[in-house]
């Protein structure tokens, strides 16, 4: 039994004079930093595409912060539980209304460019951007989306890229 060679397939790779590809072209093996940077810097461009690296990684940083702000929400409702034992409130403490406000802000600041990397992220397995609405069919479609975004590079997909006219 012999065993069929099928080649790899490699994902593109372009040689940029900074070194680091241009916003329009996605950044395969971004580092962590310009991988956070490349995020903030698109923030609300749903157009292009983004590799693996750059897709992952962010979502590295927003878990992160998001368990850092439930453990500071966590910190401030347990000591206020211990002391309103004895008073029976239920109100939380001012630790936790802090944690509350920085986790609304976080989450308004970074739905838009959150929505717009998995378009783009999207796009780079050469999908339709409107595939993120698959997230709304319950469970199924959080799976489904997911394993789009573990899926790899497709070439095709390139049709999505729009180079910045110098």
């Amino acid at each position: 039994m012999s065993y069929q060679q099928y080649p790899q397939q490699q994902t593109p790779q372009q040689t940029w004079q900074g070194g680091e590809p241009p916003l329009w072209a996605p950044y395969y093996g971004a580092p962590f930093p310009a991988a956070v940077k490349r995020f903030f810097k698109k923030y609300a461009t749903f157009s292009g595409r983004a590799s693996r690296s750059e897709y992952w990684l962010w979502t590295l940083v927003s878990v992160a912060v998001s368990i850092i702000l439930n453990i500071i929400i966590g910190v401030g409702s347990a000591a206020t539980t211990s002391a309103s034992a004895l008073t029976s409130q239920a109100a939380p403490g001012p630790g936790a209304i802090v944690g509350y406000i920085l986790l609304a802000i976080w989450g308004l600041a970074t739905i838009v460019p959150s929505l717009a990397l998995v378009v783009r992220r999207l796009h780079d397995g050469n999908f339709s951007g409107w595939l993120v609405l698959i997230v709304l069919v319950p469970f199924l479609g959080a799976l489904a989306l997911l394993v789009f975004m573990i899926l790899g590079s497709n070439p095709a997909g390139q049709r999505f890229d729009q180079p910045a006219s110098a």
